[in-house]
């Protein structure tokens, strides 16, 4: 599962990224202008960010690429953009971008280009199985342990608990999961997020010697093993 960060203004594009990157299981997270497309650039960890060039409020994609990179940010970037000429082309490969798509594309090709550019950058450390305390999930299979029992998940419980896991002891808001598992923003007056994490909960938690998800009253949620707060979920 990827953690991916369209910057998109055409909504009907962005929503078509998203569903179909969602539809595959990966965490989807949308910038629909340039300021805050850099600002979640900077701030969150990304495997791949789509950036389209032209975007709005004066902040475009090459401008975007030229701060992250100087900055040292090595995410790895695919550019979109209805900019078609050589020169274009060469111009966002020179400002940073590790690959340059142009629009109309082909979803099949974006996901393998993706594909391929994670896998550039992560040849030996592709994640294949997350543990914490007695909790094994394989990200490949998508099969859930836990001591040693298999728990079932919905395609969606499953995102939502890689997510977790991958964030073991930090504290994630509702905002974040709305935005990264679920790609767009609900009423924040919504119980959407606490519905789910219920529902996670009773299969993740239940019979077991110690709770691992856990409540963090007006911020959100955690997972953790509490005995050892400053452990973390093993990579393997």
């Amino acid at each position: 599962m990827w953690q991916c960060l369209i910057i998109e203004d055409d909504k009907e594009n962005a929503r078509y990224l998203a569903n179909g990157l969602t539809e595959l299981g990966h965490a989807v997270n949308v910038c629909s202008d340039g300021v805050t497309g850099l600002d979640s650039a900077m701030k969150e960890h990304w495997d791949i960010i789509i950036l389209d060039r032209i975007l709005p409020n004066h902040v475009d994609g090459l401008s975007i690429l030229s701060t992250i990179r100087a900055l040292g940010k090595t995410t790895p970037v695919l550019v979109l953009s209805a900019l078609s000429a050589v020169d274009d082309r060469v111009d966002g490969l020179r400002a940073g971008g590790d690959d340059y798509l142009v629009k109309p594309f082909s979803f099949t090709e974006l996901v393998a280009r993706m594909d391929a550019l994670v896998r550039r950058m992560r040849p030996n450390q592709e994640i294949k199985e997350l543990r914490i305390a007695d909790l094994v999930v394989n990200v490949t299979t998508q099969k859930v342990l836990r001591a040693g029992t298999p728990i079932t998940l919905q395609p969606q419980e499953f995102r939502l608990l890689v997510y977790l896991m991958l964030n073991t002891g930090r504290t994630v808001t509702r905002t974040m999961l709305l935005e990264t598992i679920w790609g767009y923003n609900f009423d924040p007056q919504s119980n959407v997020i606490d519905v789910q994490v219920s529902r996670l909960r009773r299969k993740i938690d239940a019979g077991a010697v110690r709770p691992l998800i856990h409540t963090v009253r007006g911020a959100g949620y955690t997972l953790a093993d509490l005995p050892e707060p400053d452990g973390a979920a093993a990579i393997l």
